[in-house]
């Protein structure tokens, strides 16, 4: 009789036929050490919500738990203990073997008696979160809205013309609008957290490209705060200058104003986010009431000191002659307007920056943000036509210039109306008029003082989001610790985790450029920092969207990935045509920020170390992607498997065909690899895979050495992909421990699993003479069973030809090189493995073979909870933002199989049964204790209720599969040393037998694949 290898530890090759591996894992990684308890080989305790809850709904009687949200949430609930889902080793190790194993999942109210004194009995205190309109919409607004809507629109609208003033708006409006929806994908790809625009970039093309443009869009916004308070000390200084007021000078004036202007607003910041948003709803009202000033104003007739000075209500000839352009001055120029008016459109990141503080960053900022460019563009355009149409480019002012006590030539639209401003306009001196007047919307308003209230709302409102979003950001950037002596700054003091620090760093350097007084060379950088963050928001969103990255999966479904290209290269040629020197500033700093931070890190160079560079990215749940191993042998011998596999990894991620040659290591076995013909096969079917082969004494050991050594660095596969071993009946009892000890070792290394089966086999190597793994599929086999071959096809074979010949030139076509068409792919998502039984199939319809496949989500139930536990799941597939929307609860799964499908179950397993022995009982006699494989009547009767849910499990999918494109199962799971290998390998055979189309058993490795979370 030949050893088995499972029964006792051998010294021959690789030890991991032990009955706990040496691979195992030794400890749960979230530290739990609650109690557990087992009886015999896996009678678990049975009154533990783990055994219950998994018993309604996984249909395995382990400790397999159903999904949940709390093993996708990064949060807990108060007063509700979080579960953890049980880790590898706890499903498959066999704790009997080992005499302190980690403990298993149970939920601590079971334990507790009573709860500890210590605990608190009130849920904390939650901080302000924040809404769509007042956080973000009104937040953007008001950041949009400037100086520049008040003082300068009019000016720029007599220049350019109402025409080209409109193409001006609209073009900023669309370069803003298509950062709004970058913005908005990359906020919808996850829950967002605090952070704002260096969050969102860093969480997308990393942390050395973010924390550049994050360092200095913080710096832009603060120096942004001096910008804005010093536009309000000036208009403040002007009323000042009016009333013939003043403290020392008129810069003096600017700088101690803006001081005080600027401690307040630091005031109002630091007193918590809910005061600083009250002010701004405090200052949105006071710009609508003077919008309503305007817009009332334009409507009253005009008064003769009004006409004087150039306002004369609606008037269609006023609209006719400012409708085009009238250039004047070295600005009069379109990209001279152009760069004036943009800066007044770089507020659409307000709402975003202040992300930790909302209720729902995914629905508040696209909503808002999009919102608040509409209305703000909408508004501009109003107030472009309007005062368009009601002043005239140039007045005196003078209540004398009438055309009767005038003599001479009469020039301009005035004249129609009474008025001669000819001498003025002559000789270029006239004070008002849209070309002359920064104060036109002041004269137009019904009440003129209401204007410099809103000039008052619009620049302190800016100075206000200005001065929280950039600690805000620079907190963020703090703790990611990508620059040295900045830790300091990121402490937060508070509920709401205030930057206390940051914001005091903000206000010294707006003092400092207030001190200065003269900002007309700064405010040029400080939009092309905005430009410079704009630019790389929207390539973020292109980058992420092109290479197809599983992690990348928006809710928001309203933007292209060619849109975002074309606004990040529209940002960067602005930033060159409003100012070219501060371009290239701009664009210096990003590339020494980076520079600095890949220096830090220097193995990652992008070209001969590019291998060793991955060492230094750290595996995250937004990176991973399935590198598949795939067992395939000789790829032609299994066409079907490869191509599969091929569907998903193609371009994205990696695979390797793997190959065991069995036999001694000698010069004949190498040379019989054949690795050039297998690679020349694989490139003529236009495959990505690279292929490697071992020399081995058997497949199970051939496997250990390709699961412990096949990759490079951080290039290694982390799911093991194998053919169903149709034969297994036939084979001799090794070899099926040898196909079930590679899924054991699968696990104990921690990689994921999966078992492709088809109806009509996978190997169709029939007479070809190649190098078949015994350990799967054999020839004899596949020619036992080619009754009704539709899936895989297979030309005339010239068997007078050279095997390497053959096989190079033999492609066979597979149902998975053509179109699926309008079919299903049926998942029966049983027990939680950490996501990767949804990720294959979303990572499959992305492709055009299965694009127009509809995914049905199956998942385990009760019959008196259906509809609650449907909406429970919905809730967390929607969050994955896979767009799985058809999940069906199954009540009937647990319920008993037809008689005749358990005794056909009972016939499969009877050739490996032991009558009236128990293997590891005291009678047991020594040579039977060798044959792991065998199942005795114990062994029966522990596993019966397990062995009846697979049998029901397939029956419900006979019922619900039946016409499926494909039909993806959660995998079980059986105890190394507990479960024999026979009865875990019936499992395999019953829950996928008789099933036309191709069935996918996936184990993830009980580690998260997917994310609700932006990181």
């Amino acid at each position: 009789m030949h050893d088995t290898g499972f029964s006792k530890p051998t010294n021959e090759g690789m030890n991991l036929t032990t009955a706990r591996s040496p691979f195992s894992v030794s400890s749960l990684s979230n530290g739990d050490d609650r109690k557990f308890s087992l009886g015999g080989c896996s009678s678990y305790d049975t009154d533990s919500v783990a055994s219950r809850s998994s018993g309604v709904f996984s249909g395995y009687d382990t400790l397999d738990t159903p999904p949940s949200y709390d093993f996708y949430s990064n949060t807990e609930i108060f007063g509700r203990a979080k579960k953890s889902r049980p880790s590898l080793f706890q499903l498959h190790s066999n704790p009997q073997d080992d005499p302190s194993p980690p403990p298993l999942y149970e939920e601590s109210s079971v334990d507790k008696q009573s709860p500890d004194e210590d605990e608190p009995t009130e849920p904390p205190p939650e901080p302000a979160r924040f809404g769509w309109a007042q956080g973000v919409m009104i937040r953007c607004m008001l950041n949009i809205w400037g100086v520049i809507l008040y003082l300068r629109l009019p000016w720029i609208t007599a220049q350019a013309g109402i025409g080209l003033t409109w193409i001006i708006i609209l073009v900023s409006s669309s370069i803003t609008g298509i950062t709004g929806l970058s913005t908005s994908a990359i906020a919808t790809n996850g829950k967002v957290k605090g952070g704002g625009t260096y969050f969102l970039i860093s969480r997308s093309l990393g942390p050395e490209l973010g924390g550049s443009i994050g360092l200095i869009f913080a710096f832009a916004n603060a120096v942004a705060v001096a910008m804005h308070t010093v536009g309000f000390a000036e208009t403040v200084q002007a009323l000042m200058q009016e009333r013939d007021v003043s403290m020392v000078d008129k810069l003096n004036d600017i700088r101690i104003i803006g001081v005080i202007t600027v401690t307040c607003l630091l005031a109002i910041s630091m007193a918590g986010m809910e005061w600083e948003s009250k002010a701004q709803v405090l200052f949105f009202f006071v710009i609508m009431v003077s919008f309503a000033s305007y817009i009332v104003g334009t409507i009253i007739p005009a008064t003769p000191e009004k006409q004087a000075k150039g306002f004369f209500s609606y008037r269609a000839d006023i609209f006719a002659e400012n409708f085009v352009p009238g250039w004047r001055g070295l600005e009069g120029s379109f990209f001279g307007m152009f760069s004036i008016f943009f800066p007044s459109a770089t507020g659409i990141l307000a709402g975003a920056n202040i992300s930790g503080d909302l209720k729902d960053p995914n629905v508040a900022i696209p909503r808002g943000t999009m919102l608040a460019i509409f209305w703000t563009t909408i508004s501009y355009l109003i107030i472009s036509a309007t005062i368009g149409s009601c002043v005239l480019r140039d007045a005196s002012g003078y209540i004398n210039d009438t055309v009767s006590s005038l003599s001479g030539e009469c020039l301009g639209v005035g004249c129609n109306y009474g008025w001669n401003f000819t001498e003025c306009m002559t000789n270029k001196t006239c004070p008002f008029g849209l070309s002359n007047y920064y104060q036109s919307m002041s004269l137009v308003s019904a009440f003129a003082p209401l204007i410099s209230a809103g000039i008052f709302g619009a620049t302190l409102s800016s100075a206000l989001a200005c001065l929280v979003s950039a600690p805000k950001v620079f907190q963020c950037l703090c703790k990611d610790k990508l620059y040295p002596g900045i830790g300091f700054f990121g402490k937060g003091y508070g509920k709401n985790n205030e930057p206390l620090r940051s914001y005091l760093l903000a206000y010294i350097i707006a003092i400092c450029f207030i001190l200065i007084a003269e900002l007309n060379t700064i405010a040029p950088i400080i939009s092309n920092f905005f430009l410079c963050s704009y630019a790389l928001i929207n390539f973020s969103c292109f980058h992420a969207s092109i290479t197809n990255s599983p992690g990348w999966r928006p809710t928001f479904r309203f933007y292209s990935k060619w849109l975002s290209l074309l606004g990040a290269v529209v940002s960067v040629i602005i930033m060159f045509l409003l100012t070219w020197w501060a371009a290239l500033i701009a664009i210096g700093i990003v590339i020494f920020l980076l520079g600095y931070v890949l220096y830090k890190k220097p193995g990652k160079t992008p070209t001969l170390f590019i291998c060793v560079g991955l060492n230094q990215v750290e595996d995250h749940i937004k990176n991973y992607r399935p590198q598949c191993l795939v067992l395939s042998g000789p790829p032609c011998m299994r066409p079907s498997l490869v191509d599969f596999i091929s569907t998903f990894t193609k371009n994205h991620s990696l695979m390797i065909c793997a190959n065991v040659i069995t036999g001694g290591p000698s010069p004949g076995s190498v040379d019989s690899a054949k690795i050039s013909t297998h690679l020349k096969w694989l490139d003529k079917r236009r495959i990505k895979s690279f292929y490697h082969t071992v020399v081995a004494d058997d497949l199970h050991v051939g496997v250990q050495m390709l699961l412990q050594s096949t990759g490079l660095g951080r290039m290694k596969p982390n799911v093991l992909v194998m053919g169903f071993k149709k034969n297994w009946r036939k084979a001799q009892p090794n070899n099926i421990e040898n196909y079930i000890g590679i899924l054991h070792d699968a696990f104990d290394l921690q990689y994921g699993a999966c078992v492709l089966r088809m109806k009509e086999g996978l190997d169709i190597s029939r007479t070809m003479q190649a190098h078949v793994n015994l350990g799967f599929e054999t020839s004899t086999e596949q020619a036992l069973d080619t009754r009704s071959s539709t899936t895989t096809t297979s030309p005339t074979i010239d068997t007078s030809l050279d095997p390497e010949e053959l096989m190079a030139t033999s492609q066979p076509t597979t149902v998975f090189q053509t179109r699926q068409g309008k079919k299903t792919i049926d998942v029966y998502w049983l027990s939680d493995d950490g996501g990767l039984t949804l990720l294959l199939p979303y990572l499959l319809t992305r492709k055009k073979r299965w694009g127009r496949c509809k995914v049905r989500v199956f998942v385990g139930g009760e019959a008196q909870k259906v509809e609650d536990q449907k909406q429970e799941l919905k809730a967390l597939i929607s969050r994955f933002r896979l767009g799985f929307q058809d999940v069906q609860v199954l009540p009937d799964i647990n319920g008993k199989p037809q008689s005749e499908h358990i005794k056909r179950f009972e016939d499969l397993i009877a050739p490996y049964r032991v009558s009236s022995v128990q293997k590891d009982g005291q009678e047991a006699d020594e040579t039977t204790k060798d044959f792991s494989w065998m199942v005795s009547d114990e062994e029966m009767e522990t596993f019966r209720a397990k062995s009846l849910r697979q049998i029901r499990l397939n029956e419900v999918i006979q019922d619900y599969s039946r016409d499926a494109a494909l039909i993806i199962v959660t995998m079980p799971v059986g105890r190394r040393g507990a479960c024999p290998s026979s009865l875990y390998m019936a499992w395999l055979e019953i829950v996928s037998r008789d099933l036309r189309p191709p069935v996918l058993l996936v184990r993830g490795n009980q580690e998260n694949v997917l994310t609700m979370y932006c990181q």
